[in-house]
């Protein structure tokens, strides 16, 4: 279901993948099965969503990005894609963000370029992510830390 009031010009979009109000989705964005992108969202053309993906409120997908499966973005996350922005200055290439299956990021984070988050990593809720979180491991904080090992089978 694609909401009449979203602006979705892309056509990759997987079966039973529902796409809510005031979201915009460019031309070569792909987007998986059975996914939930929630409304006020933006995403732009280089970005991958794995299926069984919940993108909530208020979250741009900047190129560069790539999720797994099964990801859940919480409202209010942020990416960033540029070391040194400026305006109307652009790089050669945009930093890239892997996101592995089974990844969870809370409210409000903050998540920087060039940073790949494993396998079943759990991000808590405000925390800037400016490294790689290994798979199967809490992180939260500024910056964000290694708290403890979780069971990526949960």
């Amino acid at each position: 279901m694609i909401h009449p009031l979203s602006d979705v010009q892309t056509t990759n979009i997987g079966e039973n993948t529902t796409i809510w109000q005031y979201t915009i989705v460019l031309e070569k964005a792909i987007i998986g099965n059975n996914c939930n992108i929630n409304s006020h969202c933006f995403i732009e053309n280089n970005v991958v969503i794995g299926d069984n993906t919940t993108v909530k409120c208020g979250v741009y997908l900047w190129d560069g990005i790539t999720m797994g499966n099964n990801v859940f973005i919480g409202p209010n996350v942020t990416f960033t894609n540029d070391k040194f922005p400026h305006s109307k200055v652009y790089p050669e290439t945009f930093q890239k963000i892997m996101i592995e299956d089974m990844v969870s990021v809370g409210a409000g984070s903050i998540i920087l370029g060039g940073v790949s988050l494993g396998k079943g990593a759990m991000i808590g809720a405000g925390s800037l992510v400016t490294k790689d979180v290994p798979e199967g491991e809490l992180w939260y904080g500024n910056p964000a830390k290694f708290i403890r090992k979780i069971d990526t089978n949960d």
